[in-house]
């Protein structure tokens, strides 16, 4: 199945969305799920007004969307969720560095980026499997 790449970024005072694989896709609020909205409302016009020929190829057929983020633009978005002190329990990394990243004054390697993708994803995993009695 083909993917259309979301990518989302926080700028100073709102939050942007493109695609990253099809031209002129474009959305943004103040919001991740406003951001997200405007992207799938954009989607919409497309398919609606333009002629099957204008159509981008990725959107004729089926396709799923799979949202990217910025790590600057993640870490701010879950900021009133996860401290830094809780995110160097699940990624490893020390809380002067996630700060860093989230100001946005380092970024981080790759080896960084995947400890912080993959500690998420254990943490999504650990939740998704919890029943309460």
């Amino acid at each position: 199945m083909k993917t259309l790449k979301i990518i989302i970024e926080r700028s100073a005072d709102m939050f942007g969305a493109y695609a990253e694989n099809v031209e002129g896709i474009y959305g943004g609020g103040d919001t991740v799920a406003d951001a997200k909205q405007s992207i799938l409302d954009a989607i919409e016009i497309m398919k609606k007004e333009f002629t099957s020929e204008n159509i981008p190829t990725m959107l004729k057929g089926e396709y799923e969307i799979k949202y990217f983020f910025d790590v600057e633009s993640l870490l701010n978005y879950y900021k009133g969720i996860f401290t830094n002190a809780a995110l160097e329990k699940i990624t490893g990394i020390n809380q002067r560095q996630l700060q860093h990243y989230s100001s946005g004054l380092k970024k981080p390697r790759k080896p960084q980026l995947k400890k912080i993708e993959e500690g998420l994803h254990l943490l999504a995993a650990e939740l998704q499997a919890v029943e309460l009695v």
